[in-house]
């Protein structure tokens, strides 16, 4: 098979795999090799759904020992088989790299023969790349769960960030869709890569290892927990092992089992609700109890995050835009960090009307249910009440929600995101 049909089987193997992300690293070039893995020289282009790519985004190989129900390349599978050789990816990732094709690479891998075997050739590609070629350029690996540490060690040294996909949200899924694997197998190295850059960051050792952090993914809809069970798992992630990112992808059903639900399509807007709710986890001081309880374990299928959690706490509303802080503001639905940051500016020289928020580009289609200026509502909300601002914002959602706003990422196709996906990019105003 010549590399041309590898690249194309294991370049669509790989769009499976969410966890990737080109930002965060200070990897810089030197003089005498190609390539930056530093912030200021990843390129960013932009993926379906808005997120930032600029990925040779590639599996080594999709001959995998594991059986996992909803994979598409568990053995089982009579699936077309491929597999890279070290010298193969290295040679592709530079050779796109100097056409200016891509900035970084993203690797990621099944597992073939053991976990420690598919982790020493992924261990051989990147020390090819970075040993051979000099390539300071960004790299992402996916770590094999079950490899041994010293493999990590290895590998960490070379890269700029690791994935290690958890994939399904508890032991019990686990047990039931992909039995050959063990929740320990995937936890354990997890740890041992967040306490080994905590020691090294506490020790100040110049040790470049993992610079930009690890992250994971979780397939949503495979199995039956709630929206509340994946985003405490999700918090947990980011306070205990200080995770980068947690990636959601929905499940795609590619395989007949009778442990797998039958989905007509895959749940794309309980996708994007979860990244909602992992910003506002992140960067915006919720807690996954104030956004889901026991009671009401799941999202709304109209209204985001942020608006339905307001909803359910009117007694903290309206709140006067002249007088409250950051952290206040940044709770309203419709400002983000970006806009509160703004407002707090602008109002140490007078006092802010709603005329004044709009020229300073506030967007106020669901923060006018929410705020006073001047102890004022809005001129055309004359009732602060949940009934007459749900309807509102159920009217307003149910006018503009459409199905292709939640697509999956792709390298591939032609679809282009809308100004508004870009600015929430990278604003994060939600």
């Amino acid at each position: 098979m010549d590399i041309f049909e590898k690249l194309k089987i294991l370049s669509d193997s790989a769009k499976y795999d969410a966890s990737c992300s080109s930002s965060g690293s200070n990897r810089r070039n030197s003089s005498s090799g190609i390539g930056n893995g530093n912030i200021s020289g990843i390129c960013h282009s932009w993926g379906a759904d808005g997120r930032c790519i600029s990925l040779l985004k590639i599996l080594f190989t999709n001959a995998c020992i594991y059986d996992c129900k909803y994979c598409i390349n568990r053995c089982s599978n009579n699936v077309k088989r491929a597999t890279f050789t070290p010298r193969e990816v290295a040679d592709l990732t530079i050779n796109f790299y100097r056409r200016n094709y891509i900035e970084g690479l993203f690797l990621s891998s099944a597992v073939i023969k053991s976990p420690d075997y598919t982790m020493e050739l992924l261990i051989n590609t990147i020390s090819i790349l970075r040993n051979e070629y000099n390539f300071n350029g960004y790299i992402h690996c996916k770590t094999i769960p079950g490899c041994s540490k010293e493999l990590i060690d290895k590998l960490g040294s070379m890269v700029d960030r690791m994935s290690i996909n958890i994939e399904l949200p508890s032991n019990n899924s686990l047990k039931l869709l992909a039995p050959q694997k063990e929740k320990t197998g995937i936890l354990t190295p997890m740890s041992y890569v967040s306490n080994k850059m905590k020691l090294n960051k506490l020790e100040k050792r110049k040790e470049n290892f993992i610079p930009a952090g690890q992250t994971t993914q979780l397939i949503i809809g495979a199995t039956p927990e709630s929206d509340l069970k994946i985003l405490k798992l999700s918090e947990s992630l980011y306070k205990k092992l200080s995770l980068k990112r947690v990636y959601y992808s929905a499940y795609i059903s590619v395989n007949n089992d009778k442990n797998l639900p039958t989905l007509e399509s895959p749940p794309l807007l309980r996708e994007n609700r979860l990244y909602q709710a992992d910003w506002l986890l992140r960067f915006y001081g919720f807690k996954a109890d104030e956004l889901l309880s026991e009671t009401h374990p799941n999202f709304n299928n109209v209204l985001d995050p942020k608006c339905e959690w307001a909803l359910r706490n009117l007694d903290k509303f309206p709140i006067e835009i002249n007088k409250a802080n950051y952290f206040t503001l940044i709770r309203v639905p419709g400002i983000g960090v970006v806009s509160a940051k703004k407002i707090i500016k602008a109002r140490r020289n007078f006092d802010l009307n709603f005329d004044s928020l709009k020229k300073l580009g506030i967007v106020l289609k669901r923060a006018k249910y929410f705020i006073t200026c001047k102890g004022k509502y809005y001129d055309k909300v004359y009732k602060f009440n949940e009934s007459f601002i749900e309807t509102n914002l159920v009217y307003q959602e149910r006018n503009t929600l459409n199905k292709s706003d939640f697509e999956q990422l792709s390298l591939f196709d032609k679809l282009q995101p809308t100004k508004e996906d870009k600015i929430k990019c990278l604003t994060g105003s939600l």
